[in-house]
C-alpha cells in the first residue's frame, strides 16, 4: 500500500496526486504533438476541478503556470503563455505599506474621525443635530469595545469636541445608556438572541 507520506511532496497539492501523476507522465511521452495534446487535456481537467474560477481573468494562464510548476519547470511543451521562472517561487513578496493616517483617538478609528470632520462642516439645523447624535452614540459603542466597564457621557462629548477641533461643542447630548449598548452586544454574541 502506498501512503502519501511516503511519496514525493507535491508542488500544487490542491489538484491532487492523480493530476500530479498525469503531469509527471507528460515527460515520458516522446512525440511532441502527442505531449502537447496531453498537456491541453490536463489543463482542461484542472479547469473542470474549479469551474467557478473560469470567470476570473487569466484563468487559463494561471493553469498553464501551475502545470509548469507541477512539472518542475522541465516540461518540453508548447506553452501558449510565457512560463514562469523557478526564481518566482522563492521571491519574497513586496511589503505592504502601512497607512500613514494620523488617528487622534485610536479606539474610535480613522473613519469615525473623518465622519466627525465632515459633520462639523454641516450647516446648523436638525440634520446636523441628528448626525452628531448618531456619531456620539457610535463613539460610545466604540469606546465600550475597549473599556467594558462604563464610559461617562461627558468623556464622549469631550472627545467629540477634540476630534472636531472645537467645531462641535455640545454641552448636553442624549446618548444611549451604557447598559443598553452592552446588552445589545451580548445579544449579538449569542447568535442575535437575548434571553428574556
Amino acid at each position: 500500500m502506498e501512503y502519501n507520506t511516503q511519496q514525493k511532496k507535491m508542488p500544487s497539492p490542491e489538484y491532487g496526486r492523480n493530476i500530479q501523476k498525469m503531469v509527471d507522465h507528460l515527460s515520458t511521452i516522446e512525440d511532441r504533438d502527442e505531449r502537447n495534446r496531453a498537456a491541453k487535456t490536463i489543463i482542461d481537467v484542472m479547469g473542470n476541478l474549479y469551474p467557478f474560477l473560469r470567470d476570473i481573468a487569466d484563468f487559463k494562464h494561471k493553469l498553464w503556470d501551475h502545470i509548469a510548476i507541477m512539472g518542475d519547470f522541465k516540461l518540453d511543451i508548447d506553452y501558449p503563455y510565457e512560463p514562469p521562472s523557478p526564481d518566482m517561487l522563492h521571491e519574497k513578496p513586496s511589503p505592504i505599506p502601512y497607512s500613514q493616517n494620523k488617528i487622534k483617538r485610536r479606539h474610535y478609528g480613522y473613519t469615525l474621525q473623518q465622519m466627525i470632520a465632515e459633520a462639523a462642516k454641516f450647516e446648523e439645523g436638525e440634520e446636523k443635530e441628528m448626525l452628531i447624535g448618531l456619531l456620539a452614540n457610535h463613539m460610545k459603542k466604540s469606546f465600550l469595545t475597549w473599556n467594558k466597564d462604563s464610559v461617562a457621557d461627558d468623556k464622549i462629548i469631550e472627545d467629540l469636541k477634540y476630534l472636531s477641533e472645537g467645531k462641535i461643542n455640545k454641552k448636553e447630548l442624549l446618548l444611549t445608556e451604557t447598559k443598553n449598548i452592552l446588552n445589545r452586544n451580548k445579544g449579538k454574541k449569542n447568535g442575535g438572541y437575548r434571553k428574556k
